[in-house]
């Protein structure tokens, strides 16, 4: 199959987690959604468009930084002793929370669109992209280092092979499961550790109103994977690779 290849940089980024409100917690890399929105947004897509992504990189630190929130009720009226803010009669309470952020964020993404003949827009879109590209927040700028298109194919390793050691990945964990893949630690093959994740990928729209008052929610597709690093995959195991023999865990 055929796939888009990129090598991203990024200064400092929140690749938010949707369950953190007070501290707004970052994934370690982007999940699955995060990545497909940003393609579709570059492509101009206006309805979803299937592909499978792989996502592996790494980051140098983190840090934890402040930014503005602003609360309000749809309809709240002022309260001079409630709100510091007055918008028209409508009150609005202006603060302060807390954010973390990776620092110098370097990325390895593979895009697989389920429909081959639309690698030459995804490739286009990404080569000359219409707007300055971002991945998590607006504000998170994308340095595209390369993009490549590259062939990715099933191979049954003749010898063991290493994921680059300073980089971690999202891991779909059926590999887990039948012990494809393990860590190496000092030339030694030990079962994977790291960190499961329930992320998000795609979803759909669900009506939770009436047929004449419809109200429409987005119902996540969410896929276990584990996060981890230092990822061996032994010989005589059948994994997906690109053609400069790059690991893909395609989720």
């Amino acid at each position: 199959m055929k796939a888009i290849r990129i090598k991203i940089s990024q200064n400092m980024v929140n690749y938010r987690k949707p369950t953190s409100f007070q501290l707004k917690e970052t994934y370690p890399l982007p999940p699955p959604s995060t990545v497909i929105g940003m393609i579709h947004r570059l492509c101009d897509y206006r309805e979803y468009h299937d592909m499978d992504v792989s996502i592996q990189g790494k980051h140098y630190s983190k840090v934890n930084d402040l930014y503005t929130v602003y609360e309000f009720k749809t309809g709240g009226k002022y309260e001079k002793g409630r709100h510091n803010i007055n918008v028209g009669g409508y009150g609005m309470i202006k603060g302060v929370s807390t954010i973390e952020l990776l620092v110098d964020v370097e990325l390895l993404i593979h895009i697989v669109p389920h429909k081959q003949e639309e690698i030459d827009v995804i490739y286009e879109a990404l080569k000359n992209p219409r707007e300055y590209p971002s991945l998590g927040r607006n504000e998170d700028l994308v340095v595209i280092d390369e993009v490549k298109k590259v062939e990715i194919i099933d191979e049954e390793l003749q010898e063991e092979l290493i994921l680059n050691p300073f980089y971690s990945a999202y891991i779909p964990e059926y590999y887990i499961k039948h012990d494809t893949v393990s860590i190496d630690i000092g030339g030694m093959k030990r079962s994977l550790p790291g960190t499961k994740y329930k992320i998000s990928k795609d979803y759909t729209l669900e009506n939770i109103g009436t047929k004449k008052d419809p109200k429409f929610i987005r119902k996540w597709n969410k896929v276990d994977v584990i996060y981890g690093s230092k990822i061996l995959v032994g010989e005589d195991e059948n994994i997906k690779i690109d053609e400069d023999k790059n690991i893909v865990f395609l989720v």
